[in-house]
């Protein structure tokens, strides 16, 4: 039997060691305490002897939500009423109308009506505003309210107020339970090829592709273009299932590490497949994100589908949920998660701000090489990049905002109002001449606003000057021409954007799809690959 023999200084060196680590957990444990400490009596202060009142509930949720937004954006607080609007989402059910809405202070605007629901059955039109629920206006009302006026129990009914194009209308609308269907489209492009549409991550993802997937298999799929564009990501479970429906049990689909033990994974897939040998492209783009980046990695990481279309979005964080008290939730970054190659896709550096608050890139350190299970090349530090890139003009500052804004909403229902019919959805184009009204249009349009035009506009409130409106007006008209001239650059990003906006108006999500599988050229691109099978194997195999 071996015995181990101590010095006194390594007894020494032990026991300062002990010390100096309890010292450090203690030391760390004190200064949150401290802080804790701070926040209640400042919050008890506030409450006692500020001049006006206070709404406790309020403060706290913009204290936690601020003290949040410098961690990085996944990481959020839910208050009560978010943490239901969180499990709609993930569980894709709830008792509502059928719409998604933006909050005004006017009230509730209905954003997309959602084909069979109640409130395309009452008539409700994209664009319209509900200004009264069961005889109460609700001008002014905060989000959260205005959220629980529509939501309730199904077969529940009430009356809405509503305020459509300068007219005034009275709706009676009763609630339906609203399924949020992930796969909202999935359709033979050609006698060989299926299209299945994948919007989210949420609980019912992976038996909606399954069952879209056997129904296409049916009616004599043998090639699969499967679209992940414009994903946003979701469950992580439902990623790795959705990967195993082409992947072989016990494949290594995604691994996670993180700061706590038992939160760092190695998930292999560990189901019987779908199919291993149909030919695959995956679609994916600049708004393809974490759930999405899953799986479209580890498909490319064992060469199994041929990714196509524009570098993803870079999400390489895994989130949790964790209840705390009174109903309320933190979801927090607990993780990073790695492709089965060792890919790390997150782009940014969260935790490396500048001293002006940007936050960097991992690609600015240099990027790393991987390869896949047949050698080739794939790279880290920034989203999972195509096999075959589909390129597209570089999108300026102006057209992010602009894509951010209402402008492209607002048109599409003046569009709607302005012309009674359309061409069918296949057939719908919008034109060039189009895309020169939606320009014009901006002029009347007060909700995409570039950073120099807000600036020169606060900067001409404080001029005390006489007689310089003429010179106000030039400016003003230069930088709108401006603006005009940036997102003109990425006229054929936003003519798609704009042509499937209108499309829904009149068609529904279903016209949008309809339209997209006889139009589409990043979808045209994924066909003429599958039926060049000679090249379609080349780029799983070149090394």
């Amino acid at each position: 039997m071996m015995r181990f023999k101590f010095s006194k200084n390594t007894i020494l060196v032990l026991l300062v060691g002990t010390i100096f680590l309890s010292f450090a957990f203690k030391s760390k444990f004190f200064e949150v305490a401290k802080q804790i400490e701070i926040y209640n009596t400042l919050f008890k202060e506030l409450n006692m002897y500020y001049v006006d009142e206070i709404n406790p509930a309020e403060l706290t949720d913009k204290a936690i939500k601020n003290t949040l937004k410098d961690l990085d954006p996944y990481t959020n607080f839910y208050n009560e009423q978010d943490v239901e609007n969180a499990k709609i989402v993930r569980e894709g059910e709830y008792g509502g109308i059928g719409v998604s809405v933006y909050y005004l202070k006017q009230g509730i605007q209905i954003k997309e009506i959602f084909k069979g629901y109640s409130a395309d059955k009452a008539g409700l039109k994209s664009g319209d505003i509900i200004v009264a629920i069961d005889g109460q206006s609700v001008k002014d009302m905060e989000s959260e309210q205005l959220s629980m006026l529509i939501k309730g129990t199904p077969n529940s009914t009430f009356s809405a107020v509503i305020e459509r194009q300068g007219e005034s209308l009275q709706k009676e609308i009763t609630r339906d339970k609203v399924v949020v269907n992930p796969v909202p489209f999935s359709e033979m492009i050609d006698e060989e090829t299926g299209y299945i549409v994948l919007t989210r991550f949420n609980e019912k993802a992976s038996s909606e592709v399954k069952k879209a997937y056997r129904k296409l298999q049916k009616v004599g799929m043998k090639k699969l273009v499967f679209d992940l564009r414009d994903n946003p990501g979701g469950s992580l479970l439902e990623s790795i299932n959705i990967s195993n429906f082409f992947l072989p049990k016990g494949k290594v689909i995604v691994s996670t590490k993180a700061k706590i033990k038992k939160w760092s994974n190695i998930y292999k897939s560990t189901n019987n497949p779908l199919d291993l040998e149909i030919p695959l492209v995956v679609l994916v783009n600049g708004r393809s994100a974490s759930a999405s980046e899953i799986v479209s990695g580890s498909l490319q990481d064992y060469d199994r589908a041929v990714i196509m279309g524009q570098r993803s979005f870079g999400k390489g964080l895994v989130q949790r949920y964790r209840k705390l008290t009174y109903g309320t939730q933190l979801k927090l970054t607990i993780s990073k998660y790695y492709t089965p190659s060792g890919r790390c896709i997150q782009e940014l550096d969260y935790a490396n701000r500048d001293e002006n608050g940007k936050v960097p890139k991992f690609s600015d350190a240099g990027i790393n090489e991987f390869k896949t299970a047949n050698g080739r090349k794939v790279y880290d530090g920034g989203g999972v990049l195509p096999d075959v890139v589909i390129k597209t003009s570089e999108k300026t500052e102006a057209t992010e905002m602009v894509l951010n804004s209402k402008a492209i909403f607002n048109f599409s229902v003046n569009y709607y109002y302005q012309h009674p019919s359309i061409e069918s959805a296949i057939n719908f184009e919008f034109k060039d001449a189009d895309f020169n009204k939606f320009t014009n249009y901006l002029k009347s349009d007060t909700t995409f606003v570039t950073r120099q035009e807000a600036l020169f506009k606060e900067a001409y409130k404080s001029i005390t000057v006489n007689n310089i409106s003429n010179e106000y007006e030039r400016i003003e008209e230069k930088l709108f021409q401006d603006k005009i001239d940036k997102i003109t650059k990425n006229k054929d990003i936003l003519k798609i954007v704009l042509q499937e906006e209108i499309l829904n108006r009149y068609y529904f999500d279903e016209g949008v799809y309809n339209h997209k599988i006889k139009n589409d050229l990043v979808i045209k691109e994924a066909v003429n690959l599958l039926n060049d099978e000679q090249k379609y194997k080349q780029i799983l195999s070149t090394k």
